[in-house]
């Protein structure tokens, strides 16, 4: 059959798709994936993948694709992160039977996708990007898809925009964000650039950001004119966000905890996606939320959400008429609801450019702006501190900056040590390294074993009177 595109393709495949559940490491796992179905969702990606690991290694595809098929779970789009067209295509090969379409993430903004060279921050290069998207959509026997992040310029979004459609990519998502707004800086999606967007290509455009209920996902495409909404955060707060509806807590988290029964998933999936269905319950109910972080076991897990619904029943048992939720939320803490991330204090901006989460931290010193890891630190040690100023100071190595070994004999760090002590046959006790005697242990004993004598310069052997025998016989 030949490959459905753009339009066809998202009308007759995705069956129209309006409404998305994002593709999310470690989140959009198949149990997650079913459970936005039974609610709503429409269309389903899987978390990122990484193409060489996918490529390279059959138990990580088999893990992460191949044992989650499931004939309930479609339409449904693998997205791969990458950054070389050949391998790109040879993980989209292996996982093209699996799937109605490839995604190429070019949206994630973390540090481990500009360390690894992928996601949003190979935005830049467009003619690698053109030979990937050129090289999947040759290859493939499925459409190519791109998720995007916009530019701080609509025009250069629109362009960027039209540069993946004239190379072949048949569906576009567009994150109304720059790679710059993430975390406590994320601040509010841009749909003006996405509205830009869908105007300029004659390809189906997905809105992602500010979805947080049904009302946002119907004002979106009203405003947009996209074809579909993605909803990342929204959904895992409320896998029922495309119903319209704001069920309690329990009934949902009982829901997924059911679906992980016949669809395990690893128990860090499982305690992530409680601790976001139970968000604003757990800043009621702390000491619950600690023994969440600590159970080991899906029981473990369920019991605790148990606890929770209990304690959940008896505070909807003492509510008073005309009682208004605390905190200013629009519902009482045991219904699903939006959770609106924190934006940086008062002051964080200077000359309106936006600083980094490392620089809000060092400034204020206070636990509001620390990253959640260093939060979930300070949790198990109440006495750890992240004030820099104290902080142990470290000599730094000569060669590269990193903390010198305080009895090293070139004044390095042990990897530079090495290399030098190594080059030079030296000793650095301080660091355990012994080139220079070792050679000299070696070249000792050398000389302390008899020589051999050579084969060649000996004379003929005297007959012995006995046969010749193989070494075999005599065993």
């Amino acid at each position: 059959m030949p490959k459905l595109e753009g339009f066809e393709f998202w009308s007759r495949t995705l069956g129209g798709a309006r409404h998305v559940v994002a593709p999310m490491v470690d989140q959009s796992e198949l149990a997650w994936r079913l459970l936005s179905r039974r609610h709503g969702a429409q269309l389903c990606y899987t978390p990122m993948l990484h193409a060489q690991v996918f490529v390279r290694d059959a138990n990580y595809r088999k893990e992460n694709l191949y044992c989650e098929v499931c004939p309930e779970d479609r339409p449904l789009i693998v997205q791969f992160c990458a950054n070389d067209p050949e391998v790109f295509v040879q993980a989209a090969l292996l996982a093209q039977d699996h799937c109605d379409a490839i995604d190429l993430n070019l949206g994630c903004p973390q540090m481990i996708a500009k360390r690894g060279h992928y996601g949003a921050f190979l935005q830049e290069e467009w003619d690698l990007l053109q030979r990937m998207i050129l090289l999947a959509h040759e290859k493939l026997s499925v459409p190519v898809t791109c998720k995007i992040r916009v530019f701080p310029d609509i025009d250069k979004t629109v362009r960027y925009a039209r540069m993946l459609e004239k190379a072949g990519c048949q569906l576009l998502t567009v994150h109304g964000r720059t790679k710059e707004q993430k975390g406590p800086l994320s601040g509010p999606a841009s749909w003006e650039h996405i509205k830009a967007v869908r105007k300029a290509v004659a390809i189906p455009v997905f809105a992602n950001g500010n979805i947080q209920c049904l009302r946002d996902v119907e004002r979106c495409i009203q405003d947009t004119g996209v074809q579909g909404v993605m909803s990342a955060e929204g959904n895992l707060h409320n896998p029922a966000l495309f119903e319209g509806r704001s069920p309690a807590v329990w009934e949902l988290a009982d829901e997924y905890l059911a679906i992980v029964q016949r669809h395990p998933c690893p128990l860090s999936y499982v305690r992530a996606h409680l601790f976001k269905l139970w968000h604003h319950t757990l800043q009621v109910h702390q000491q619950l939320r600690e023994e969440l972080a600590k159970v080991k076991t899906l029981e473990g897990i369920a019991a605790v959400s148990q606890e929770l619904k209990l304690r959940c029943q008896e505070d909807m048992s003492r509510q008073k008429e005309g009682e208004k939720p605390a905190g200013g939320l629009p519902f009482f803490h045991w219904i699903c609801q939006p959770y609106f991330r924190p934006g940086p204090k008062e002051g964080s901006r200077e000359n309106g450019a936006a600083r980094s989460k490392r620089a809000l931290e060092e400034e204020e010193g206070s636990v509001d702006v620390l990253s959640k890891n260093k939060q979930k630190k300070q949790l198990r040690n109440p006495h750890k501190t992240f004030d820099p100023s104290l902080k142990p100071k470290y000599a730094k190595c000569d060669q590269c900056g990193n903390p010198k070994g305080n009895r090293c004999v070139f004044n390095l760090c042990r990897g530079c040590c090495k290399k030098q002590a190594s080059q030079e046959t030296a000793d650095c006790p301080g660091h355990g390294l012994l080139f220079k005697t070792k050679l000299e242990k070696s070249l000792a004993w050398k000389g302390a074993q008899p020589r051999l004598p050579d084969p060649q310069q000996a004379g003929p052997r005297e007959p012995t009177g006995f046969p010749e025998v193989v070494g075999s016989a005599l065993a």
